[in-house]
């Protein structure tokens, strides 16, 4: 497996972990200095993204990647995700890969599925 590969299954492994609640894959994953960014937070280290985000998990019933594109140490996500309420969303990741662990998450979000706007149209 090439490194491209590898970080793909990685990245793969860590979205994975979310609809099957498997905190100890996802912990495998994430190296110890990992920080998470959104736009409601601001590098957030490792202790705080598993107290503030992994809980949300438990609400996830999947996560389908739509576009996986590896580019040196960094990996480009686009995502649906579906809700156990049934709530669809999409959402952009950037992901950083280093050593065989994750070290950081950009989170750009997103739209609701359907979208609120009619197609050529705007909220």
């Amino acid at each position: 497996m090439n490194r491209q590969e590898e970080i793909a299954r990685i990245v793969r492994s860590y979205f994975k972990s979310y609809p099957d609640k498997d905190r100890p894959t996802i912990e495998s994953l994430i190296s110890e200095d990992f920080y998470f960014t959104s736009p409601l937070d601001n590098r957030i280290d490792r202790q705080t993204y598993f107290n503030r985000c992994w809980p949300n998990s438990n609400n996830t019933a999947a996560i389908d990647l739509q576009h996986l594109v590896v580019n040196g140490e960094r990996a480009f996500v686009i995502y649906e995700s579906r809700m156990t309420d049934g709530k669809r969303f999409r959402n952009t990741e950037l992901l950083t890969v280093k050593h065989g662990k994750i070290t950081g998450v950009e989170v750009y979000f997103g739209w609701s599925i359907p979208h609120d706007a009619a197609a050529g149209k705007f909220v």
